[in-house]
């Protein structure tokens, strides 16, 4: 859904403020309108981009500091992944498990998480219905972006909570400021990296990654993370678009195949339960940890 950079910031907590003042009201706690919601991520957009760097001097000195603020690779990435010197344009070149992995939607591509279109392409509710929550549940949003999915499933968890990960801090400055205008208190957001999620261990019963998971930098050991914040029996459900439909007017990098996805899973130990075919143009893949 977002993608993952290279800077990091503190983790902001708001636990304590969650436990003083509890919610249990939930109507009206869905987001504002569509285009509210898109006028002020363009503002954030905006400010963001002369936030780090200023003026003509941020051109220059953004891509020398780049590979010094990029993460250094896990000592395995060698034995993980394969590079390609020629690729797809869409893609990185780093291949894992013979699939190329995709660049990344930045934050200044908030917008398109917003659109108004999604309620019929993607059918969140739908979705979420599918997922058959429990009201105590854990669920840990991957690449939460701007918290579409994040505040609709709080409603559906009010004795439970999301955590709400992403590795873009203006992604996250978005989502904590559509969780003030809306008030909603049970969802935490976590400020994650390239190949940790910084989740709890043994703590989630439901990992979600909703078009996020094609994008990650190091699946292999993002997907480790989840795996260990997991309880026994906890599950992880992604939801892609379908690599097998040629037609569908999606990027080809942006897309996996069944087949894919459970071999990719397979290779960090889970289980594959179902695979769900509700929606118009996404599987609905669902795994579990062993006990």
């Amino acid at each position: 859904m977002s993608g993952y950079p290279h800077t990091a910031r503190p983790q902001t907590n708001r636990t304590d403020r969650q436990r003083a003042n509890p919610r249990t009201n939930l109507e009206g706690r869905l987001p504002k309108p569509w285009f509210v919601r898109c006028l002020v991520i363009g503002v954030a957009i905006l400010v963001a981009g002369v936030g780090w760097f200023g003026g003509s001097a941020g051109a220059i000195a953004e891509p020398l500091l780049k590979p010094l603020l990029a993460p250094s690779q896990p000592n395995n990435a060698a034995k993980v992944y394969n590079y390609r010197a020629v690729h797809d344009p869409d893609g990185t070149g780093k291949v894992y498990l013979g699939r190329e992995i995709a660049h990344y939607m930045g934050h200044r591509g908030a917008a398109w998480l917003e659109r108004p279109d999604r309620e019929v392409t993607e059918q969140p509710q739908l979705l979420i219905d599918a997922l058959r929550l429990e009201p105590t549940d854990v669920v840990a949003d991957i690449g939460a972006g701007t918290g579409y999915m994040s505040f609709r499933i709080a409603t559906e968890v009010p004795e439970g909570k999301v955590l709400a990960v992403d590795i873009q801090p203006e992604m996250l400055d978005m989502l904590e400021f559509f969780q003030d205008i809306n008030q909603i208190e049970n969802v935490e957001p976590i400020l994650g990296e390239a190949d940790n999620p910084n989740l709890p261990d043994e703590q989630v019963n439901l990992a979600f990654m909703v078009d996020a998971y094609h994008e990650f930098e190091y699946p292999y050991e993002m997907m480790q993370g989840i795996v260990r914040s997991l309880k026994p029996n906890g599950r992880v459900v992604l939801v892609e678009y379908r690599g097998e439909n040629w037609f569908l007017p999606i990027k080809r990098l942006h897309k996996m195949t069944e087949a894919q996805v459970k071999r990719e899973m397979a290779n960090v130990g889970l289980e594959w339960t179902e695979t769900l075919e509700i929606l118009p143009q996404q599987h609905i893949l669902i795994f579990s940890k062993p006990a």
